[in-house]
C-alpha cells in the first residue's frame, strides 16, 4: 500500500463520519419524519446541515468506490469502521450526545477487529488456474464439450 491508497482510506473515514454528523445535526433541527409522510424529506435536503452532510457523504462514496477498485470488499468495509471512533468523538463533542461506556467498549472491540483485518493483504491473490478457468472457451471447444455431453 502506498500513500495515495492510505489517503483514500483516510478520506473514507473522515468524510463518512463528518457527513453522518452533519446529516444528524440537520435532521434533528427538522424534527421527526415518519415513513408515511416521506415527502417531508424533500424540503429537508435544503437544510444547510443536511445538504452539507450529503455533500460529505458523496465524497465518501467516491473514495469508497475508488478503494473498491483496488482492494477487496472484506478489506475496505472494515477500514471504514474506523470512522465509528471519529463519529463517537464528534457526537460527544459537537452534537453533545452522551456516549456511554458500553458504546465506547463496543467501538474499541470493532476497532480491534479492524486491526486484525488490516494485517492481511488488501487484495486476494488469484491463482493462475482461476484465471484460465475464467477465460471463455474457443468456439470449437464449446461445440466439442456439447457433443460429448449429448453422446
Amino acid at each position: 500500500m502506498n500513500f495515495r491508497r492510505y489517503s483514500v482510506l483516510a478520506a473514507m473515514v473522515v468524510f463518512g463520519a463528518v457527513g453522518d454528523v452533519c446529516l444528524s445535526r440537520g435532521m434533528k433541527t427538522i424534527g421527526s419524519i415518519s415513513l408515511a409522510q416521506w415527502m417531508q424529506l424533500i424540503p429537508a435536503v435544503f437544510n444547510p446541515w443536511v445538504a452539507l452532510g450529503i455533500a460529505f457523504l458523496l465524497v465518501f462514496f467516491v473514495a469508497y468506490s475508488t478503494a473498491l477498485s483496488w482492494a477487496d470488499l472484506t478489506y475496505v468495509v472494515p477500514a471504514t469502521s474506523l470512522g465509528y471512533v471519529l463519529i463517537a468523538l464528534l457526537s460527544q463533542f459537537v452534537l453533545h450526545e452522551n456516549v456511554t461506556l458500553m458504546r465506547w467498549l463496543g467501538i474499541l472491540l470493532v476497532s480491534g477487529g479492524v486491526g486484525i483485518v488490516a494485517g492481511g493483504p488488501a487484495l486476494t491473490k488469484r491463482h493462475a488456474a482461476d484465471k484460465t478457468s475464467a477465460e471463455p472457451a474457443a468456439p470449437g471447444q464449446l461445440n466439442a464439450a456439447a457433443e460429448g455431453s449429448n453422446g
